[in-house]
């Protein structure tokens, strides 16, 4: 199986990595155009999930074809808020998940991984 990444980052990741059917999404952060997001979890949580679904783009795959997702919430208080959100995003047959509250790398509210299958 070979490895095929995609996009190019700032720092030492890549974006999006294609293995075999499965394309991995690096976790993504509220940032647009090299500046994060400002606002609460709502507008975080939007930036983020358009960030996934650029990153899905670059390796031909779409929010339909994500089928796990690791989510990092900064305060889980916020959860209720970015679940509606979140549940906007995947309307139909929605991926796992799995959300845990931890301190980010940087001072924001929300970072979001993805895994999606899509056959070669």
């Amino acid at each position: 199986m070979s490895k095929q990444c995609f996009g190019t980052s700032h720092v030492p990741l890549s974006p999006a990595v294609r293995a075999g059917d499965f394309v991995y999404i690096s976790g993504q952060v509220p940032v647009s155009d090299g500046t994060i997001v400002q606002g609460g979890i709502v507008e975080q949580t939007e930036q983020v999930l358009v960030n996934v679904r650029e990153a899905l783009k670059l390796a031909g795959c779409a929010m339909d074809d994500v089928v796990k997702t690791t989510v990092w919430l900064e305060d889980a208080r916020d959860f209720g808020v970015f679940n509606k959100v979140y549940a906007r995003h995947f309307p139909k047959n929605p991926p796992a998940r799995t959300t845990v509250e931890s301190r980010l790398m940087i001072d924001i509210k929300i970072e979001v991984e993805a895994v999606a299958y899509k056959p070669v």
